[in-house]
């Protein structure tokens, strides 16, 4: 699976954390939660954690579970 990209995050000066993918608002964050995310980011990969704040990243297992046969998927 790619890794995720084209996620950007902006501080605004409230203290609001504004993610954004590939130009389109993903989420808000705002008091405990921006404090979080911002010390996520700087720690870690900034898109595996965005992609994952936002619930914007995939499990994995969508594209197999989609062609099992109980699923309906014969393909």
């Amino acid at each position: 699976m790619p890794k995720p990209h084209g996620f950007q995050y902006e501080q605004r000066g409230d203290g609001s954390v504004i993610v954004s993918h590939h130009g389109r608002i993903a989420a808000t964050f705002r008091g405990s939660r921006s404090e979080r995310f911002l010390a996520e980011v700087t720690a870690s990969d900034g898109q595996l954690v965005a992609a994952r704040w936002t619930g914007a990243c995939k499990h994995g297992n969508e594209r197999t579970a989609r062609h099992h046969p109980r699923n309906g998927g014969h393909r």
